[in-house]
Parts: C-alpha cells; sequence; structure tokens
C-alpha cells in the first residue's frame, strides 16, 4: 500500500479556454499510488467566503489552498489535497476545493451547476461554505440544489429525472456559515446550530406561486440531504487582519472562531463516511480517480452522469483488475514453489489450494458487481491454466531427475555390457540380478516422484532387445527355460505399466481432491460475498427509508399533511422498488451458483473419467511372476 501524497493541493479538474473541464493526469496518478478507501470531502460556495481556510485547517495545515484577499477568486476548476486520514488508520482523507459560485469574471451559471453537480457526485461529505445567515437570499443563492434531479441520473431508465433515490447516494451535509454575528433565538429561546439550520429550512403552508418558490429549495434540500449538519462561525479577527488570515499566530485569532473551527474538524473526521457508490460500494482512491475521470466526460461533451451508469463502468475496470490482481496472487506463490521443482504431486497440490484461496479473496476484495459471476469464472478459468502448466513443468522435471538417477544407475551395466560379460555362459542370470538391484536402487532414490513409474516402464521397454540377446547368447539355458524367462519377462513389463497406471490413478485422484477443495472454497467465498453485499444493500436501503420516514414525521408534525401523504406514496413505491431489486438479485445469486456448481461438476465429471479409464488399465489379472526364479523381481 503506498504512502500518501501530503505535500500540497494539485488541480484535480481544470477550466480550459473553451470553458470546458479536463481532468489532470498528474492528479490522477497520485490518486492511483494510495490505492486505500477514501473520504471525500468537498466544499463548495460563493466566491470569496473562505472556503480555502476551512480546507487547509482541515488539512491540518496554515497554508496550502490558496486564499483570496481581494474580490478575485483564487481558486479555478477543482483542487486537490490528499492525506492521511487523522483518525482512520490505513484511509485517505481527499479535500476538494472548488471554485467559487457566482464569480463574475465567469458569468456563466451553467458552469456554477456544473460545479455542483460534481461535488455532490464525487463527496462523501459536501461543506456549503456561506456568509452572515441562513436567510432567505442565502437559500436562494443554493439554487443548484433545485437543479440536481436535472443534472444527474440514478438510472440509465430515468427519464423523468427521478430523484427518489438521491438519499441513498448524496453526501452528508454541512452547512458552513461564515461571520455570524446574530443571537441563535427560536421564538425567544436559545437554538443550537443544528436547529438554527432546520429553523432556517422551515416550509411554508400554502400552493401559491411565491409559496412554492420558496419552498422547493428547501424541499430539495431536505429531501436529498437528510444528514444535516450546521456550524456558525463568527468573524475569525479584526476585519483589517482578515487579509493575511493564513500567516496570523493563532493567539491572533478569536477564541470562539477557534473553537468552532475545532468541533468542525471533529465532526468531519468523526462523522464523515467512505465516499461509496449506488449499492454502498466502498470506493477506493482508484475508483476515485476513474470516477472524476467519467464524470467529468460526461459533463464536457454535454452528457448527464449516471451512477448506474457508473457503478457498470466502475465494476467492469475493477472487475478486470481484481483478476489480474488475484491470478498475480496466485502465480506470484506458484513461481516460488517453481524453484524446487521437482515436488511431491501433495506439495504442488496442496500449495495450489492454498493459494487458489487468497487468489479469490483477494479477487473478491476488489471486485463488485460480478452478478452473473463473469470475472470470477474468468479468475478460475485462468488459475486452472496456470496450474496445469506448472503441474506440466513439475512432471518434466520429474522425467528429468528421474532419467538422470537411472542413467546413472545403469552406468556400470553399460560397462559390463561394453566388456562382453553378460555374453558369456550363465551371464543372463547376473544381468537379471543386475538389473533387478538397479530397479531397487532407482524405487528407493526416485520414491514419491510423480514420473518415477513411468520413466522406469520406459527404462525397462529399452533394455528389452539387450535382455533377449544376452538371454538367447547363454548357452547354460535350454530352450524351455528360455521361454519361461521371456515369458517372465513380458509379465514384469506388464507388472510395471500397472504399476505406472496406478500411480497415475492416485494422481489423478489427488487431482480430483484438490479440484474439490478449491471448489468448496470458491463457493464459500463467494457466498460470504454474496451475503455480505446483500446485507449492505439492504442496510443502505434501509439508511434511506429511516431518513424519509424521519422527513414525513416532520411533515405531519409541522401540519403538512399533503406533503406528508406524497412522501409515504414515495416510500411505498421506494420500498416496492427496494423489494424487487432484493428479489433480483437473491435469484441472480441463485442462478451465479447453480452456474458454478455444474461448471465444477462437469470438471468433476471429466477427471472421473479419466480415472475410469486409468483404473481399467489396473485392472489386468495378477503375473506368475514369483513362480519362476531366473528373472528379475
Amino acid at each position: 500500500m503506498a504512502s500518501v501524497s501530503i505535500q500540497g493541493p494539485v488541480c484535480l479538474v481544470d477550466n480550459g479556454p473553451d470553458g470546458c473541464m479536463s481532468v489532470q493526469q498528474g492528479a490522477l496518478q497520485i490518486l492511483e499510488q494510495i490505492q486505500q478507501p477514501v473520504v471525500v470531502v468537498a466544499v463548495v460556495g460563493l466566491y470569496r467566503t473562505g472556503k480555502s481556510y476551512l480546507m487547509n485547517r482541515l488539512a491540518g495545515k496554515q497554508t496550502g489552498f490558496a486564499l483570496g484577499s481581494t474580490i478575485e477568486s483564487k481558486t479555478k476548476g477543482i483542487w486537490m489535497w490528499c492525506v492521511p486520514h487523522p483518525k482512520k488508520t490505513g484511509h485517505t482523507l481527499v479535500l476538494l476545493d472548488t471554485e467559487g459560485l457566482g464569480d463574475v469574471d465567469k458569468g456563466d451559471s451553467k458552469h456554477d451547476t456544473q460545479i455542483f453537480c460534481l461535488s455532490v457526485l464525487l463527496s462523501s461529505t459536501l461543506i456549503y461554505n456561506s456568509r452572515g445567515t441562513i436567510d432567505q437570499r442565502a437559500v436562494e443563492e443554493l439554487q443548484y440544489v433545485t437543479e440536481l434531479a436535472e443534472h444527474i441520473k440514478v438510472k440509465s431508465s430515468d427519464e423523468d429525472g427521478d430523484d427518489s433515490e438521491f438519499v441513498k447516494i448524496f453526501p452528508t451535509f454541512i452547512w458552513a456559515v461564515r461571520d455570524f454575528t446574530l443571537e441563535r433565538k427560536i421564538n425567544g429561546k436559545d437554538a443550537s446550530e443544528d436547529e438554527y439550520l432546520d429553523f432556517a429550512l422551515q416550509l411554508k403552508p400554502g400552493n401559491g406561486r411565491k409559496v412554492n418558490d420558496y419552498n422547493l429549495p428547501r424541499e430539495c434540500i431536505r429531501k436529498y440531504f437528510p444528514s444535516r449538519k450546521c456550524f456558525t462561525f463568527p468573524f475569525p479577527t479584526n476585519p483589517e487582519n482578515v487579509k493575511r488570515l493564513e500567516t496570523l499566530a493563532m493567539s491572533e485569532l478569536d477564541s470562539e472562531f477557534l473553537e468552532v473551527t475545532e468541533r468542525f474538524c471533529t465532526f468531519v473526521f468523526n462523522h464523515s463516511p467512505v465516499k461509496q457508490l449506488n449499492d454502498g460500494y466502498s470506493v477506493d482512491s482508484r475508483v476515485f480517480g476513474h470516477l472524476v475521470k467519467m464524470y467529468v466526460d460526461t459533463i464536457s461533451s454535454g452528457g448527464i452522469p449516471c451512477l448506474e451508469n457508473a457503478v457498470v463502468a466502475m465494476a467492469q475496470i475493477e472487475n478486470e483488475a481484481a483478476v489480474k490482481e488475484g491470478l498475480e496472487v496466485y502465480e506470484g506463490g506458484m513461481s516460488r514453489l517453481k524453484s524446487r521443482f521437482p515436488v511431491f504431486l501433495k506439495d504442488i497440490t496442496s500449495e495450489h489450494q492454498r493459494l487458489n484461496s487468497l487468489a479469490i479473496e483477494a479477487f473478491i476484495k476488489r471486485s463488485f458487481k460480478d452478478d452473473d459471476g463473469k470475472y470470477m469464472r474468468s479468475l478460475e478459468e485462468a488459475i486452472n491454466k496456470v496450474f496445469s502448466s506448472f503441474l506440466h513443468q513439475n512432471e518434466q522435471a520429474s522425467v528429468l531427475f528421474c532419467q538422470e538417477v537411472i542413467s546413472g544407475l545403469f552406468g556400470p551395466l553399460r560397462d559390463k555390457l561394453q566388456q562382453g560379460v553378460y555374453t558369456k555362459k550363465g551371464g543372463y542370470q547376473v544381468f537379471s540380478q543386475d538389473l533387478e538391484d538397479l530397479v531397487k536402487n532407482y524405487s528407493k532414490t526416485t520414491e514419491g516422484a510423480v514420473k518415477a513409474e513411468e520413466v522406469l516402464e520406459e527404462f525397462l521397454k529399452q533394455r528389452k532387445e539387450e535382455s533377449a540377446a544376452i538371454l538367447q547368447a547363454d548357452k547354460s539355458l535350454s530352450k524351455k527355460e528360455k521361454e519361461i524367462c521371456e515369458e517372465r519377462e513380458r509379465a514384469v513389463l506388464m507388472e510395471q505399466e500397472v504399476r505406472a497406471a496406478e500411480q497415475r490413478q492416485r494422481q489423478l485422484e489427488e487431482k480430483m481432491e484438490a479440484e474439490r477443495v478449491s471448489g468448496e472454497e470458491r463457493m464459500r467465498q463467494l457466498k460470504v460475498k454474496m451475503e455480505e453485499d446483500m446485507q449492505r444493500q439492504q442496510k443502505e436501503a434501509q439508511h434511506a427509508m429511516d431518513a424519509k420516514l424521519r422527513e414525513q414525521a416532520d411533515l405531519l408534525e409541522k401540519g403538512f399533511k399533503d406533503k406528508a401523504d406524497r412522501m409515504g406514496q414515495e416510500m411505498e413505491e421506494f420500498k416496492r422498488k427496494t423489494e424487487e431489486a432484493a428479489n433480483a438479485r437473491s435469484q441472480d445469486l441463485g442462478k451465479l451458483i447453480e452456474v458454478m456448481d455444474r461448471r465444477h461438476n462437469d470438471m468433476m465429471g471429466l477427471m472421473q473419467q479419466q480415472l475410469k479409464e486409468t483404473r481399467a488399465m489396473c485392472s489386468r489379472p495378477p503375473s506368475l511372476l514369483d513362480a519362476i526364479p531366473c528373472c528379475i523381481q
């Protein structure tokens, strides 16, 4: 896992001369290197409202993001700063400082809407930074929230701008009110910051145009961002010192401002969740980089970002990478074993089982939405291909080893052959005894070698002509004795064929057991993964439903029965869609398990057939080797 870059902010999304946004490759490379889950905090708001100062404080620094001290906006596009998360080990805090909205130099409200939508899509916590109070003007300046349904789609099939599922995937919302000077009182009573925000977002009764215009942004904020928080910051220092805010010592800043800033940072650190995709999939830095590129490219081409399409695209990218990562785990481990070839078959099959489990674990950790098991199957096939290759390489190494052993043992016999020792009277019996001793020594030296019996079988076949010549040259044996010895030699070769077949049978049984264990482990990990996915999706749906229930209860309490009733209908539709999705996922899981079972059974059936054929070779009737004492035992 790479260390996090903390050198300073970099431009993530830039504005070109033509006004089109583009993603900066250097920022993507930083994200590619981090490889950690990300908590993404974005700040949006009018230009020159002090957004950058808050982000610097979240980074634990006084300086970093550029602060402006004039009417000119300093931040252009979106800037990113990646720092180690101060509370979550192994996580990265990604801070996004966005271009100020309403910049007089741009004069382009469409660009502002795009920046706001990007911030919503990319963040797990969205900070809206404003100045003064949360009054009607402040709410109107947050008009972009009313346009989200026109600029973001949850599903590719949403033609009507369905926003009912925004609550599932939109970020936590924090309203940071800067330079706040009022007393927080509601009906003469002291109010907390959150109560102040809730009061500012209350709806007006009625259905007239003015009332609807007043209620619309408030309804959108309440509906899209059920998790809301507010912080009211007093002036940080004297007006003449504001322009050098980033250089001021803590003692020069207002104590109440520092206290609110500390609470603000603590809340963000403790309550900002890891960025998630639809259905609750956690996002790491690599996926986040892909998301930025996809959303920016879609917006720049005039399209509407679609969360469902983003998930599908991310799934393809990450699942392909997950297959590669799992295969690298397997190949890396097997390559280390290769340096010890030849090894016993049980050594290579047990290592296969262990590495296969680790490879699947690595795959599952990174993959998501492999609903039809396409990528799991791809990994399985790739592992089986590599396993077969390593088995073959181990067999080749075993052949070479056994051939070297038998060649070394045959050296003295070769010398005797050249010296004519076996062509003398009684030479066949000497040759038979020498060959018997060779076989015993060979079997002892190569015990357990995967090709020991086959190499011996081939060796004995190669000695057949030599043995026949020696037998015929031996004048001490009668014709009948020679016939008996010939029969015995044929029986010896047949017996060795059976032994070689029995060795292949045992090895095939070991391979079958390895496949059985590996198949069960794949199925176990897959079921665990699917169960976790379903639980996460159910949790996400329940979280969204709870938020809708709270909003409905609040509407009823405030007397908005018609709106509460409409929300009730929306919740019923939301519940129906959620149940349909859950049933579809359950069916997909059943089909996937069925397909994997069938594929596993097909492979086991093929191996069973091979085993059956091998057993047939081992079922020949026993020979009469012990009945004739003159030949090899």
